[in-house]
This record gives C-alpha cells, structure tokens and sequence, in this order.
C-alpha cells in the first residue's frame, strides 16, 4: 500500500495535481497524499534505520538551511516557515524509496513510473506539433509586447522562442517542476540509462520492446527540447558508457561523433554551443559568487537568486552556493557524495563479490522486510552501472541547469541506497564509511565545486 500510493505521489508531483485530479487539486491533494502516505509508512519508520544514513543526515541539513536561507537572507520568519514546507516533498523521495522500494521488481516500477511521466510529456508535445502551430506569437494589445498567458495555456507542453536567426521554434517541456526544456530534458537524460535495467542476454524481442524502443522514442524527446544541456550530458553519459567497453580514446571518439553529429542535424535548434554563446551564463555565475560572497553562511534565500539579477545562474552548484550559502551548500554535497560513493562502488565489479552465505542482523534496518529474490552480483553490477549513468546525466546537465533540489536527484539517491542495502545486507560490498569521513570527504567535494566553478571563469574570462 506504501508503495502504490508512493508511485501516486510521484506522479503527482511531475504531471502536477492540477492535470491528475482537475477540480480536485484545489483541495491539495498533494498533501493530502502526504499526509496518508506518512500514516501508512508509520510502522516501518519507527523500526527503521534510514534516518542513520548520511543522506539523511544531509536532508535534514538541507531542510535547515532551506528554512535559515529565508529567516536570516530575507529576514522573514513567516516566509521561512512557507518555504520550509514546500521544499519537503522534494526531499519525501529518497525516504520513501528507502522504506518501500523492497524489491528488484518495485525498483522496475519506480523505472517505468518515470518512463511513464516522459513518455505522456512526448506524446502531448508530438501531438500539438503535428496539428500546426502560428508562426507568430500572440500580443498584448495594451503593450505591444509578446503575451505568452493563453499560448501557455492552450499549448503547456511547448515553449515558443526564437533562434539566433529570429526565426521562431518550440521547445518540448513538461508541467509543474520540469515545466521548463532544460529540465525536461535533464530527467530524459536519466531515464534512457535506466531503461536497461530491462535489458537480458540473448533476449532480443524483449530487449526490443522494453529498452531500445523506448529509449529512441526518449532521444526523439531529447532532441525536441533542443536543450544544449542535455545534448551535452547525453554526450557524457555515452563516454562513460562506452568507455568501459571499447576504452577511453574510441569512448571519446564516439561521443565526439555523436555531438558533431546531433549539431549537424539542428540538436539545439540552431543555437551554438561555445564560450560567446554561454557567455551570458557565464556572467550570471559569476553574479552568484557575488552573492555568496555577501552571504556566504545562510546566502540570498532559496527561490530570491532572481532578486539581485536579472536571471537564474543555470548552474546548480551556484544556485544553491547564492542560494543557501556554504551551510546548505555542504549538505548537499554531503547527499552528492553519499549517493555518488554508493553507486560507484556498487557498479564496480572489482568491489562487489559473492555472497558469502551469511546474512547482516537486519534488525532496525529499513531492508529487514526485503522480497522477492535475492540480487546477485551480476545484478548488483548491472544496477549500480545503470543508476551510476543515470546519475552522470543528472549531474552533467545540473552543470547548465539550476535544479539543485528536484526531486530527481532524491530518487536516484533513493534507488542507489536501496541496490547498495541489497548487497551490504548480504556481505557483498564494504561497510559503509565511518561518518566522520563521509563529513570530511563531503567538505572537500564542497571546496572542489565552488573551486571548478571559480577556475571555468577565469578561464573563460582570459579567452575573451
């Protein structure tokens, strides 16, 4: 039951309340949804462990620094209380994949609830195009000026915008929190690794059917958002898939083909991808350093990035720097690091081994009810490569995006706790890490972002 009404949640929250219930959104059924999901995880929370995982301790850190953000950067108690509130349900996934993904089949059903989500985002934005759209945009008669208010309301899948030439295309978006084709597609991106979770030997039709079907159909997506941000992950995703097949020179040939290749047929609608062409982004990070200058403990206020320019930053890392400050900025790197050390180490063959035949007291664990059978290490493998690509694509595109705190990103956290539990449970990888140096190695990643970020500028800065 925790499960269904988890998948419900999840749906909701990407597809929006509004289009799933209609009318009945006005009674908040999100929360609603919460509240009884809550209710019914109860029992397995008071018997569970999950809140003894770093990427707890790194949610509880960030919802604190989400609420500090607003008290002391806008000096507005009532609006830390609001914020506070509507950043958890982002943060409700990764626990509560933990306590009610159990299984390798209910690990499939979180896959296909994503495949799902995108799919019925491709099919709608298909469909208006096919009927035709105006080669102009509408306008206000008051103004003069471009008014998008009913062309987003009776066209939300497709956002209408000019190219480097003035001639006017539309980019595929979702609704709700991926309402934008960056974000849109960032989550393709990381569905179309996941897919071959589905992926058997020697079994072609299926493999057909379930995982290169589909993934065509989620490229087609990609390429109809013509985000440059996702062209760019797709491309980084590919090298780190091939490169553990064919080597790293041949993986880097490939990936440089495919990019040549996807400009050559208009990837990103026209618009190059180079440092004059970014070089409004590259101004606006700047701008974020700035702000976490001037605030650099609590920073600016979650969602007020925009209060002092003229723009997001379209960087994750600088967002949530401006954003949150170094406190809320450590936490989320505490998460990074936690979910990146796990699904590295799962996907390394070298790191996972049998099955010794003993199983870890599971007492007080949020897998002591674990079903179905048992994952090999063949499986292990295969499922933390998957989730380790997913992940490189999240964090790719995240370079050009400013989603810091979607859900997305507690999903997949939530999925490699749950592969990496299914193994340590069965004395297949190493314990985790004492917590002083998850803390430790935490800091350094934090130090290591905020360093990239201030290095690519200055090497942008001398290139012009």
């Amino acid at each position: 039951m925790g499960f269904v009404l988890s998948v419900i949640y999840f749906v909701t929250y990407f597809l929006t309340p509004t289009l799933l219930f209609g009318p009945l959104a006005q009674f908040r059924i999100e929360l609603i949804l919460a509240v009884l999901i809550l209710g019914v995880s109860a029992p397995k929370l008071m018997r569970s462990s999950v809140f003894k995982t770093p990427q707890a301790l790194a949610l509880t850190g960030l919802a604190v620094a989400v609420f500090l953000s607003i008290l002391f950067g806008m000096h507005w108690p009532g609006g830390a209380v609001l914020q506070f509130i509507e950043f958890i349900p982002s943060l409700y996934a990764y626990f509560l994949v933990c306590l009610h993904c159990n299984s390798k089949r209910k690990l499939h059903v979180l896959v296909l609830m994503m495949l799902f989500v995108c799919l019925f985002v491709i099919a709608n934005g298909a469909n208006d195009l096919r009927h035709g759209l105006p080669s102009s945009l509408p306008r206000s008669e008051e103004t003069d000026s471009v008014d998008l208010t009913d062309w987003n309301y009776a066209h939300p899948y497709l956002l209408p915008m000019p190219d480097e030439t003035g001639q006017l295309f539309y980019r595929l978006r979702g609704l709700g929190e991926i309402n934008d084709p960056n974000d849109f597609g960032q989550i393709l991106v990381c569905v179309i690794p996941l897919l071959f979770i589905f992926w058997r030997p020697k079994k072609t039709m299926r493999n057909f059917a379930f995982v290169i079907l589909p993934a065509c159909v989620l490229l087609v997506g990609i390429f109809l958002t013509h985000s440059r941000g996702a062209l760019v992950a797709l491309v980084a995703v590919v090298l780190v898939a091939a490169r553990r097949r064919i080597g790293t020179l041949p993986a880097a040939i490939l990936a440089g083909g495919l990019f040549v290749g996807a400009m050559a047929l208009h990837f990103t609608g026209g618009r190059a991808i180079s440092v004059d062409a970014g070089a409004d982004r590259t101004e606006l990070w700047s701008e974020g350093l700035q702000m976490l200058k001037s605030h650099p403990l609590f920073g600016v206020g979650i969602g007020h990035f925009m209060d002092y320019a003229v723009n997001t930053a379209h960087n994750t890392i600088v967002v949530c720097a401006a954003e949150l400050g170094l406190f809320g900025l450590y936490f989320w790197s505490l998460f990074l690091f936690s979910t990146a050390w796990g699904a590295l180490l799962i996907a390394s063959p070298k790191k996972v081994g049998e099955a010794d035949g003993t199983k870890i007291d599971d007492t007080g664990t949020h897998f002591a009810d674990w079903k179905g059978p048992e994952l090999g290490r063949a499986e292990i493998n295969h499922l933390g490569y998957c989730l380790l690509l997913s992940l490189t694509g999240f964090l790719v595109a995240g370079w050009f995006l400013s989603r810091a705190y979607v859900m997305t990103f507690f999903l997949l956290g939530g999925m490699v706790e749950m592969v990496y539990e299914a193994a340590r449970r069965r004395g297949m990888v190493a314990p985790r890490l004492r917590l002083t140096r998850v803390l430790f190695r935490s800091l350094l990643l934090m130090i290591g972002l905020i360093t990239a970020v201030y290095i690519l500028l200055r090497i942008i800065n001398l290139m012009h």
